[in-house]
């Protein structure tokens, strides 16, 4: 159980959640049935409330508004997470993340909590290959997290030891996410501000490969020079390009999905046609939020590739 992180009710197109000490009220397009508490209840417990602009949520696109406070509130605080026990052995896990979050103008905060269950994966698969690289002399496992974001993904693989390049187009987010690094009590991350198939491509000329990819793309983005990112035009590319770059031995890959309209199967065939037969086992589902009151909420779709 995730001690600084609460989905406490959800509906009406909102989710009210608690990030440490402080809760948040923000449109939830997915949360399409009624919530469980009233709305003096959500007046209550909100510490501030997202008001979308005009035009929120069209053509899967979201523009900025502005932030309600309710109560008094700081502008920015953080939030741990310690990772779950391993699945199969129930071994305590060494993952610590340390997130400074702050109030931004895309209802964002600086991290997605339904992401957790992507992390503790990450740290397990890098793990696992650092013990086979130890085994065999070999320097530790490289990993590369393109759109990273804030970098929990990012520190997930660093914290399991491995060399690990983080890119994201937008330079304050890489700021942002080695700052959480730092926070986190690590060193030593490879931080790239860059358009990611651009940077794909090149790593493939260049012949370099890597053990793990990570991979989470918005739906529309655009890179430091204009370029110009549209999710279902460049994502098969993209993907031809990440099987170009992971080992051909021991490896991962971990596709996160958010666009409206991708199913686990579709980015399951992506991932398989992609890697043309080569791909290992592969495995898809949802990343899920329940709330308070059992209310399931589906928020993106995974596809994991192991070999």
């Amino acid at each position: 159980m995730w001690k600084d992180y609460e989905l406490l009710d959800s509906g009406n197109g909102e989710k009210l959640e608690r990030y440490g000490k402080y809760v948040l009220r923000r449109p939830e397009p997915k949360a399409l049935w009624e919530p469980s508490m009233g709305e003096a209840q959500w007046k209550k417990l909100a510490h501030v409330e997202f008001v979308p602009g005009a035009g929120f949520g069209k053509a899967g696109k979201e523009d900025s508004g502005t932030w309600n406070r309710l109560r008094k509130m700081e502008d920015q605080w953080q939030i741990a997470y310690n990772g779950e026990p391993d699945p199969e052995t129930h071994a305590a896990s060494d993952l610590h993340i340390a997130l400074r979050l702050g109030l931004t103008a895309f209802k964002h905060v600086g991290v997605f909590p339904e992401q957790a269950d992507n992390w503790d994966y990450i740290f397990r698969e890098t793990s696992r290959l650092g013990r086979i690289h130890k085994a065999n002399g070999l320097p530790a496992p490289k990993v590369l997290n393109l759109f990273a974001y804030t970098g929990a993904a990012s520190i997930a693989a660093k914290c399991a030891g491995a060399d690990v390049t983080h890119l994201d187009s937008v330079r304050q987010v890489v700021n942002w996410a080695r700052e959480n690094m730092e926070r986190s009590g690590l060193d030593g991350i490879r931080w790239v501000v860059e358009d990611a198939l651009k940077f794909a491509r090149r790593e493939v000329k260049r012949g370099n490969t890597y053990q793990g990819i990570i991979l989470d793309p918005p739906a529309y983005g655009h890179g430091p020079d204009g370029e110009k990112w549209k999710l279902d035009e460049l994502l098969f590319g993209l993907l031809k390009n990440v099987a170009a770059l992971l080992s051909p031995r021991e490896g991962f890959v971990v596709l996160n999905l958010y666009s409206n309209g991708y199913s686990a199967l579709l980015g399951e065939t992506l991932m398989q046609q992609a890697f043309k037969g080569q791909a290992g086992a592969i495995e898809s589902g949802e990343l899920v939020l329940e709330d308070g009151f059992g209310k399931k909420l589906p928020l993106s779709i995974y596809v994991r590739l192991k070999r």
